[in-house]
């Protein structure tokens, strides 16, 4: 079966292309329905990358957040018509001490192999799992994003010593509002403190019990660990910051993605005993972890509906352009496609 797919070309332009999906026993066919578009999207459509990996990776169809509906499978593990979340990472292995979205041998959606800007996508069923009933669509089109702060608040529990009296987050952005919603619900008696630079921003953290712009951080003010959600070039400016107000032998998480190498006070790290940890991209138990907060915790989708931002209804190439655009421009929030192909 032909399946069209999307794929960007070059930044800023997009071509249709006929790809061959074998309809086999193995596989899920999927027609993605609402996307969301991530700012690593974003990295290849402005083409931000280092250009030999544009040149590596480009053609290549964007978006790896969505959400799509059963057409056929054979599998006999969902029904037509059922709504899925389409979970990106692709393992070709397991291991009993690597997690499959840090395994070299897997593949990533908008990364290693064509995302959902196609007309199908064709999964296996373990890289699916029920849209639970009464999820707001809209939110449920950036589920993956929302499983990467729980990946990480997964193995924060994991390593961090249990004094949490207070957690930081910097940053202000949508990881950043996502990453302290799930802390504050995961550990309620713990007090949550947002540091960001934009106080318009961190006026929406209304479930957070402190907020700081970064240049007006008292002194006394410490934490126990830290979540940095900055990237790109705040990076440095933000983890040296979570190492002067962070206490000793606490655990700063890395969330934010730089393309190039930060400066870190590696001295200060060392006198005080800190432990960092990276953590990038999520797994099937991170969704399905996830899926099972929402359920306990049902308000975190009504917080979450505060940082839907554009939506946009894709029937054309210059939608999906449309799209693209306006994410650029945006103040906040996620920019969600209707994918009405």
């Amino acid at each position: 079966m032909l399946n069209t797919v999307y794929q960007l070309k070059r930044p800023r332009q997009f071509e249709i292309v006929f790809k061959n999906v074998d309809l086999d026993e193995k596989h899920v066919l999927v027609r993605p329905t609402y996307l969301s578009i991530c700012n690593a999207d974003q990295r290849y459509y402005q083409g931000l990358r280092d250009k030999e990996i544009l040149k590596e990776k480009l053609p290549m169809a964007l978006i790896h957040e969505g959400i799509g509906r059963v057409v056929y499978d054979p599998t006999g593990t969902f029904s037509a018509g059922d709504n899925v979340i389409i979970i990106p990472n692709i393992p070709t292995e397991e291991d009993e001490i690597i997690g499959e979205n840090y395994l070299y041998s897997s593949r990533f959606c908008s990364s290693s192999e064509d995302g959902f800007l196609r007309e199908f996508v064709s999964a296996r069923p373990d890289r699916l799992i029920s849209l639970p009933e009464g999820i707001n669509p809209d939110v449920a089109a950036f589920t993956e994003l929302v499983s990467v702060g729980y990946h990480a608040i997964e193995r924060f529990d994991r390593t961090a010593h249990q004094r949490r009296d207070v957690i930081g987050i910097w940053g202000d952005g949508n990881l950043s509002f996502i990453t302290s919603l799930l802390l504050k619900k995961r550990f309620p008696d713990s007090r949550v403190y947002v540091f960001g630079k934009h106080r318009q921003k961190m006026a929406d953290f209304t479930f957070a019990d402190r907020t700081f712009e970064i240049t007006e951080i008292p002194e006394e003010i410490e934490v126990d660990h830290a979540f940095e959600c900055v990237g790109g070039n705040g990076s440095s400016r933000a983890v040296n910051q979570i190492i002067d107000h962070i206490r000793p032998e606490g655990s700063i998480e890395l969330l934010g993605v730089s393309e190039e190498p930060i400066s870190v006070n590696t001295r200060m790290i060392l006198e005080k005993g800190l432990m960092v940890l990276g953590s990038s991209r999520s797994g099937r138990k991170d969704f399905e972890g996830l899926i099972l907060l929402y359920k306990s915790h049902p308000e975190i989708i009504d917080y979450l509906e505060k940082i839907v931002g554009a939506r946009i209804t894709a029937r054309s190439m210059d939608d999906i352009v449309k799209a693209f655009e306006t994410d650029i421009y945006k103040m906040s929030g996620k920019t969600i496609i209707i994918w009405d192909k």
